[in-house]
């Protein structure tokens, strides 16, 4: 018998392998009004109304108002997707991959023999779901013994499933199969009760997706759709997704001159043109001054080292899939490194360390390569070579909770200095399959959580989240258009410690472990210069911007004076230019403009005269007449202060 806490309705015993409906069947039975159930959460995992339940626990049932219900809307169409390619192309041409929900919607992996679907197919795809959702087919959920679905999906020619059955799923775990009208898919769900039930939705995009991942196997096509319950928040999304389209880093990095990916460098591999230097040599040098200031030291290290050092920290066992290949020096193996932390150890290692060195803080600004494939390298948010603003910090027991509440504090005030006010933040806690003792796993979860509420940030906690080597706190940021960005990470590390035996000899003059903190502010400087990119859409604050005023002459015979004022600007620290072509002024403001440089200053015979710049802004446009001298300290004065307005 199960016991099941039963939100809102108390305690109820119940046979083994009950469902949600029955539950409701039973409920109602007994005059209780359940109204709009479409599913449940039980022990926190979303099931829908046809899930056998067979562990007891607490039991919510929810409707389309309840946020879990999107997983089983969007999982849902993803099988109504299915159905209709099945129906478009003939059953025995669509071969199905894998259908999971994403963030905002959905995607099925498929292989259509004799067709490459293009996004012309995408409206025909649509119709045929909209016609398969009013056909209000009802969804059930049934158990198979293995052999049985075996041959089931082979007798429908479904290699992938079979794939996934054969090695995918353990010997002796249900496996399900759920069917709609004619449709049967293999599947775990969770599903919605009738096609009829499914909301809004739209097909976006193609791509192509090797089947699990990996280059050797087929390419198959995905399919991407998002979906809501309502056509409003639908709309709402796609406006977002044209808001973004608009936004993209990559074209407005070809557009600015910022930088450039090439395939003669490499994918993923990044070219950074001088005026995209400008911003990154910006941002890192405020990083490094905060960080001095904040009591870290800088160290730099090698691209490259030893074989013996990566097995050491265990990379090579554990992430050799995503690093890159191995090279031979003098028959000594090294390895480009894909993370900075096996050096940072080795320099607390130089020397004996004592109880009262602590904490110890080393920061570095480290390149890294790591082999990512070439179906998700994504402009600068994915590549294959970036820098980690990257640190570490070694410090007692006694001390974690104060270095953990600073790099939250650091974290907060870097971020808010370029514009981001709104988080998300997550705790991860220790998994089941973990290394570290208890207490270090109390003592470091404690202080993560402590410091979070401490500079009073909201946050959920990630049950069994985190790493095996140790607890951590997740930063997201929010964008200008809404989206969520994984940004931020603090993270403990109970492994290289370790593995590398570091120790400090203590007030009792013995031997300690001490503890180890990872952390990133931006994760890294690639990703966030794209992410800048795109919050601002291009249009940068002051100080980071590449040319932070173009000088406009009205005509050819005011170009000496605006030579006059660009050497004064130059000479204050300013980045100026002038526009010496031979167009009209209206256009050059409006190339100025779509340069996104924040001021441009204009100059003609009164000006020479008076000796002013009339200046412009594309957001305020003219502002009005100023000496030269006051136009300098008005625009230091902003980049001095990273203020975010004109």
């Amino acid at each position: 018998m199960l016991k099941l806490n039963i939100n809102r309705f108390g305690e109820y015993e119940f046979e083994d392998g009950i469902t949600i409906k029955e539950i409701i069947q039973a409920l109602e039975g007994e005059g209780k009004k359940i109204k709009g159930a479409i599913g449940g959460v039980l022990n926190g995992k979303i099931i829908d109304v046809h899930t056998p339940i067979r562990e007891s626990g607490e039991l919510r049932f929810i409707t389309k108002k309840d946020p879990e219900s999107l997983e089983l809307l969007r999982h849902s169409l993803a099988h109504i997707m299915a159905q209709a390619l099945k129906e478009l192309y003939g059953d025995e041409n669509v071969h199905l991959g894998i259908g999971p929900t994403t963030e905002h919607g959905f995607y099925y992996d498929v292989e259509v023999e004799g067709k490459r679907l293009t996004e012309e197919d995408l409206p025909v795809i649509e119709e045929k779901m909209r016609e398969i959702i009013n056909r209000n087919c009802p969804v059930e959920r049934k158990e198979i013994p293995r052999d049985e679905a075996i041959e089931l999906f082979e007798k429908k020619k479904e290699i992938y499933k079979i794939d996934i059955i054969k090695h995918q799923i353990p010997e002796g775990e249900p496996i399900s199969v759920y069917t709609q009208c004619d449709f049967i898919d293999l599947c775990r769900g969770p599903h919605i009760p009738s096609t009829g039930e499914a909301g809004a939705f739209k097909l976006v995009s193609l791509a192509g997706a090797y089947w699990r991942g990996k280059e050797g196997n087929p390419m198959l096509q995905r399919i991407y759709g998002v979906a809501f319950w309502t056509e409003k928040e639908l709309k709402k999304y796609l406006n977002m997704l044209e808001e973004a389209k608009k936004r993209d880093h990559r074209k407005l990095g070809k557009e600015l001159e910022l930088f450039m990916i090439t395939d003669e460098v490499g994918g993923g591999l990044a070219l950074w043109l001088p005026k995209g230097a400008i911003i990154r040599n910006e941002i890192e040098n405020a990083w490094k001054q905060e960080h001095v200031k904040r009591g870290y030291q800088l160290v730099y290290t090698p691209h490259v080292g030893k074989e013996h050092l990566w097995k050491t920290s265990g990379h090579v066992d554990f992430y050799r899939e995503n690093m890159f290949p191995e090279m031979q020096i003098e028959e000594e193996g090294y390895f480009v490194k894909p993370m900075n932390c096996p050096f940072h150890v080795e320099i607390y290692k130089s020397k004996q360390r004592s109880y009262k060195e602590l904490p110890l803080r080393f920061a570095e600004l480290g390149t890294v390569y790591r082999y990512e494939r070439s179906g998700v390298l994504h402009g600068l948010m994915r590549v294959r070579g970036f820098t980690q603003d990257d640190a570490h910090i070694i410090c007692r027991e006694d001390q974690v909770e104060e270095e953990i509440k600073g790099v939250l504090e650091l974290i907060l005030d870097t971020l808010r200095s370029y514009g981001f006010d709104e988080f998300q933040v997550f705790l991860s806690t220790r998994p089941e399959k973990s290394v570290g003792d208890d207490r270090m796993w109390e003592v470091a979860t404690d202080s993560l959580r402590k410091a979070i509420e401490s500079v009073g940030l909201t946050y959920e906690i990630d049950e069994g989240g985190g790493a095996f080597y140790g607890p951590k706190i997740d930063v997201k940021i929010k964008d200008a258009i809404g989206r969520m960005w994984q940004c931020s990470t603090v993270q403990f590390d109970f492994n290289l410690p370790e593995r590398f035996d570091m120790y400090y000899i203590g007030e009792d003059n013995q031997r300690h472990r001490p503890y180890m903190i990872h952390r990133a502010i931006f994760g890294s400087i690639e990703r966030f210069i794209g992410v800048l990119l795109e919050h601002y859409a291009g249009q940068l604050p002051l100080w980071l911007s590449p040319v932070q005023a173009r000088i406009i002459p009205i005509a050819d015979a005011h170009i000496p004076y605006a030579k006059e004022v660009e050497k004064q600007l130059k000479e204050a620290g300013l980045r100026v230019e002038v526009d010496e072509r031979n167009e009209r002024m209206n256009k050059k403001i409006r190339d100025a403009e779509l340069q996104k440089i924040p001021y441009m200053l204009v100059v003609g015979d009164k000006e020479a005269e008076s000796k002013t710049v009339a200046v412009r802004t594309k957001k305020k446009g003219n502002i009005g007449t100023m000496p030269v001298e006051e136009f300098i300290q008005k625009a230091k004065k902003i980049i001095e202060e990273k203020s975010l307005e004109l």
